[in-house]
């Protein structure tokens, strides 16, 4: 089964230097109907004005994944990280016990536009970590490519939960399938651009509940960017 959850239906916040979209329920936004698709629970598509950002806040017991759109991204936390991610770079930071974090828009005249993306651990009481990874175009290119796993295999970033997240980019011919077992879920979230999901199309900021689908299947893409989560 697959649900569509299409963008216009989702939550929106506007903030003055922020601009938001809430796939699942988050802050002022509640809908009982979308509080996240089994371990996921946040999909923020979040734009951030020239100069502008979050200022220094807490976390806790959450997997946090941003992953740059368009801009640059300044992180700082309280492990002592600090870095600049762009467009191809995964940042994971887990919260794990307690992390204090900023992320700010470093440029004067362009917007900053990521999705930050929240995965529920196995268990509360990790020890706080952070992690980030590149991914080059064509690493992303006409396929579905891993980059968060609970082993960081091949190049991924590591999670504390059995969840494996691919990106992809699909455009003309390109295509790419992922099978998915029996006692697993799925989640598909559309970027930008329009791509066909068994036959569905999905058109930017779309999503699609999955359910007892054993093979999902990406074509049809016009400038495409694909996000998949392979669920417990």
């Amino acid at each position: 089964m697959i649900r569509i959850r299409k963008a216009d239906e989702r939550g929106r916040a506007e903030h003055g230097w922020l601009h938001s979209w809430h796939t699942f329920s988050f802050a002022d936004y509640f809908d009982p109907d979308h509080m996240g698709h089994s371990v996921l629970r946040v999909i923020n598509d979040d734009t951030v004005e020239p100069g502008q950002g979050f200022g220094t806040h807490p976390h806790r017991d959450m997997e946090i994944i941003s992953w740059v759109l368009e801009g640059e991204l300044e992180h700082r936390d309280s492990m002592g990280h600090g870095s600049i991610i762009r467009p191809g770079d995964v940042q994971r930071m887990s919260a794990g016990t307690g992390v204090t974090h900023s992320e700010f828009n470093p440029s004067h005249t362009e917007q900053t536009r990521f999705l930050q993306i929240w995965i529920i651990p196995d268990r509360q009481g990790y020890d706080p970590r952070y992690a980030q990874a590149r991914f080059e175009e064509r690493q992303l290119r006409g396929r579905l490519r891993l980059v968060a796993s609970p082993d960081g295999g091949d190049g991924s970033v590591s999670i504390h939960q059995d969840t494996r997240m691919f990106i992809g980019r699909f455009d003309g011919s390109e295509q790419d399938a992922r099978e998915i077992p029996a006692d697993r879920k799925a989640y598909v979230h559309l970027a930008r651009g329009i791509v066909s999901l068994n036959d569905i199309r999905l058109e930017a900021g779309d999503g699609a509940y999955i359910e007892d689908e054993s093979r999902l299947h990406f074509a049809n893409g016009q400038s495409a960017e694909v996000l998949l989560f392979d669920l417990p």
